[in-house]
């Protein structure tokens, strides 16, 4: 006998338990839990609902489920993700106060961890406080860190009281010699004018309130601190003058060392310049005098070749007529120098108007020149 259940929800009961859908919209899954990331607490209900406001959304007991969940029934059921991780808390150091109704805490056990000094240190577990303690530290926290007294400025020092300028000593100085000069004048005139009671009367009128502004400004100079800080002022401006002077002393020097230096180095580049005109100088005259060394020597060269060539010519040309006169004394002839000797001193004598008389001699004489 099968069994047939009495009711549908005994039915929908023993059916296997589904798989959840897929999240919607491409949700990731909700990260795993760490000490470093503790998992969030359901955060309490607020007035502002909405993705704008995450820390502020209701609990995950108080959300609303899908009817279908609600009834028991078997339809789709979308689980309503985690709500995100409250933001990273800022570099500020956490308020210090307590609330009037709450304990003072105890310090944290220790340092947080070295890869995110920005997160606070990790609360007790929710085993040892309650939900709704541990909840409400979360929120106080945050609170702090976000909306904390900001830090105490420093208190500003207090100005000790400055002495007297240099500036107020020297006004103050030029006023009572003012002074003394009027109250001297006025004495003199007091001096003049004993005899006449209402003229002296009058000027001792003028002079006592002199003397008083005199007596008052006075006052502070015959004080010891008042001219101590005065001499303080004028020995450092002294002292600084002297520093200053001794600067302008040192830079005139340096300056004056500069221009001498300048001047050794224009020195020195004018004799740089004079050694190499000189060089260029001499450089020019050597080649100069050589090519005119170059120019003799081809002279006496050309000269030594013509003399050597005009050499060679007269050694051949007395060759030749040493050959002509051993053939024509073979022949029997006379040679010419026999002729010379003999047939030119007889023609000494040469009629004035430059003709020569014909004699058979000198017919001879032509005869054997032609033939030689």
């Amino acid at each position: 006998w099968p069994f047939r259940p009495s009711s549908p929800r005994v039915a929908r009961a023993r059916r296997p338990p589904q798989p959840p859908p897929p999240a919607p919209f491409g949700c990731p899954p909700p990260p795993l839990p760490s000490p470093a990331f503790p998992p969030p607490l359901p955060q309490r209900p607020g007035p502002f609902p909405g993705a704008s406001a995450p820390f502020l959304q209701p609990p995950l007991a108080l959300q609303t489920r899908a009817p279908a969940e609600a009834s028991g029934g078997g339809g789709a059921f979308y689980p309503v993700p985690p709500p995100p991780l409250p933001p990273p808390q800022p570099q500020c150091r956490p308020f210090s106060g307590t609330d009037a109704g709450e304990r003072p805490r105890p310090p944290p056990p220790g340092p947080g961890p070295p890869w995110s000094p920005r997160w606070p240190e990790a609360p007790p577990p929710s085993d040892v406080l309650g939900d709704a303690v541990l909840q409400r530290l979360r929120d106080r926290q945050w609170l702090e860190a976000v909306f904390g007294t900001p830090r105490r400025a420093c208190p500003v020092p207090q100005r000790t009281h400055a002495g007297p300028s240099l500036g107020e000593v020297r006004a103050r100085l030029r006023g009572v010699l003012r002074l003394v000069r009027r109250l001297r004048g006025l004495s003199q005139a007091l001096r003049e004018a004993e005899a006449d009671g209402a003229a002296w009367a009058l000027l001792h009128a003028q002079a006592a309130p002199l003397r008083a502004e005199l007596a008052e400004r006075l006052q502070p100079l015959t004080q010891a601190a008042y001219v101590g800080e005065a001499r303080r002022r004028l020995e450092r401006v002294r002292r600084r003058r002297l520093r200053l002077r001794e600067r302008a002393r040192e830079r005139e020097a340096e300056r004056e060392e500069e221009a001498a230096r300048a001047a050794e180095r224009e020195r020195e580049i004018d004799r740089w310049r004079v050694k190499c005109v000189q060089e260029v100088e001499e450089k020019k005259r050597e080649q100069e005098l050589k090519a005119a060394a170059d120019g003799v020597l081809s002279e006496v060269r050309k000269k030594q070749a013509d003399t050597k060539r005009m050499v060679d010519i007269l050694r051949a040309l007395e060759k030749l007529r040493k050959l002509r006169k051993d053939a024509a004394a073979r022949k029997g002839m006379i040679g010419i120098n026999t002729w010379c000797h003999l047939i030119i001193p007889k023609a000494t004598s040469f009629p004035k108007d430059g003709s020569f008389p014909r004699s058979p001699a000198t017919t001879s004489g032509r005869l054997l020149l032609s033939s030689i």
